[in-house]
C-alpha cells in the first residue's frame, strides 16, 4: 500500500485530521456474555508485528473465549487506519499507540487505555544503505520517510526523532508503505530511503545488512535516551462510551490481554513458533526470535500503566504541536488500571 508522501506542513495538516477523523493452539471454553454483549471487534494496524504480539496470543491460545467472548480482528497498514474504523463504527476496541488517546482527546474525543501491552514504542528508524548511504541525519532533504500509515505512531515516533535530532521536518516526506512484506518492497523498490517501523522487518533488514540504524526505541534504554522518561507504547483503548454501556466486555477483554502477558513472561521460543501464524516470521524463523529477545523487556508484565508514562507522552506530543496547551489535556481520563487490577487478582500477576 501506498499513499502520497507529506512535507512539514502537510505532516501538520494530517496529524490534525487523524485526530478530528480518525502443537495445535489450545482451546478454552467458557459461557458466552449475553446477546450481543460477547461480540467485540478489534481494530488493529498491522497484526504480524511483535508491537501486537499479547493480541495474537490471547486471540491464538483462546483466551478471549475463554472469558465468553467472541472477538474479530480487523487489520489494517497503520494505527491512524485503524482507530478510523473504530471511529466510523466498524469496530467496536482499538490495539495501537496509547499517545492516539492524548492526541483524540484534544480533538475533543474521549478514549481511554483498558490494558496496556507495550512499555515502549518497539519502533526503529533505519536508513536503507543502498539508496541513502550517508550517514548524517541532516541529509534527510528531499528524501522519503517510509510509515506504516498517515498519522500512525511510525510517523509520529520517526517525525519526533528527526526533529529532536535537528532535521527540519518540511525537509523530510512520509510516505505510507503498510507493515510487513509490502513495506520490505517499498524499501527494496527503493520508493522509501528509509522506515520507521516495527519488528521483526527491522531485525530481519539488519541481519541482511540492508539498512543502518538511526534511532532505536525497541529497547528500554533506547526509549529512555529519545523521550527522557518511561514512554507507552501499544495498548487497548476503547471510546468512552465503550467503556460507560459496556463494563463486563471491557473487563473480559482485559481478563484475556493481561492472561496473554502471563503467558509471555515464560514462554520460550518453541512456544512462540508454536503459536504464532507462520505469516507472522515473515519467512525467516530466526530474525523474529532475535528480535523478540529484544523487545521482550519492554512488554509489560502486568498491564498496568506506569505513573509517569502518558506524562512522558503528553511531552512528546507537545513537542509535534507546540501550540498545544499540556494543562488543557486531562491525563486521567485517558487511560485506567481498574480493569487491569481485578485481572490481576485473577490470574496472581
Amino acid at each position: 500500500m501506498s499513499s502520497p508522501s507529506l512535507n512539514r506542513r502537510q505532516f501538520g495538516r494530517q496529524s490534525a485530521w487523524a485526530v478530528a477523523s480518525l502443537a495445535a493452539p489450545m482451546v478454552l471454553r467458557a459461557q458466552p456474555l449475553s446477546g450481543e454483549r460477547g461480540r467485540v471487534r478489534i481494530a488493529v494496524g498491522g497484526q504480524s508485528a511483535l508491537y501486537y504480539l499479547p493480541l495474537t496470543v490471547a486471540d491464538q491460545l483462546g483466551f478471549f473465549r475463554a472469558e465468553g467472548l467472541d472477538v474479530s480482528l480487523q487489520d489494517h497498514p497503520g494505527g491512524a487506519l485503524a482507530l478510523q474504523s473504530v471511529r466510523s463504527g466498524q469496530a467496536d476496541v482499538c490495539c495501537g499507540a496509547y499517545e492516539h488517546t492524548i492526541r483524540q482527546q484534544i480533538g475533543g474525543q474521549a478514549y481511554r487505555s483498558l490494558v496496556l501491552l507495550g512499555r515502549a514504542p518497539q519502533l526503529a528508524l533505519g536508513a536503507s544503505v543502498r539508496t541513502w548511504p550517508v550517514r548524517s541525519v541532516s541529509s534527510f532533504k528531499g528524501l522519503r520517510v517510509g510509515i506504516s500509515a498517515p498519522g500512525s505512531s511510525t510517523q509520529f515516533v520517526a517525525g519526533l526523532w528527526l526533529a529532536q535530532a535537528g532535521t527540519p521536518l518540511n525537509e523530510v516526506s512520509f510516505v505510507g508503505v503498510g507493515t510487513g512484506q509490502s513495506a520490505l518492497a517499498a524499501l527494496r523498490q527503493g520508493r522509501v530511503h528509509a522506515l520507521c517501523q516495527a519488528d521483526p522487518l527491522l531485525t530481519l533488514l539488519e541481519q541482511r545488512d540492508e539498512i543502518r540504524m538511526l534511532g532505536d526505541m525497541r529497547t528500554l534504554k533506547g526509549t529512555q535516551d529519545i523521550f527522557g522518561g518511561a514512554m507507552p507504547g501499544a495498548c487497548l483503548y476503547a471510546p468512552q462510551t465503550f467503556v460507560q454501556r459496556q463494563p463486563a466486555q471491557a473487563q473480559a477483554l482485559v481478563h484475556a490481554m493481561v492472561h496473554a502477558l502471563k503467558w509471555l513472561q515464560t514462554a520460550g521460543p518453541a512456544d512462540l513458533v508454536r503459536v504464532l501464524p507462520s505469516a507472522h516470521l515473515l519467512g525467516n524463523r530466526l530474525a523474529y526470535l532475535t528480535a523478540f529477545d529484544k523487545v521482550r523487556e519492554t512488554l509489560s508484565p502486568d498491564g498496568m500503566m506506569p505513573v509517569e508514562g502518558p506524562a512522558t507522552a503528553l511531552r512528546a506530543v507537545a513537542r509535534l504541536q507546540p501550540e498545544l496547551a499540556p494543562s488543557s489535556v486531562d491525563l486521567g481520563s485517558t487511560y485506567s488500571n481498574e480493569f487491569v487490577r481485578k485481572a490481576k487478582l485473577k490470574f496472581s500477576v
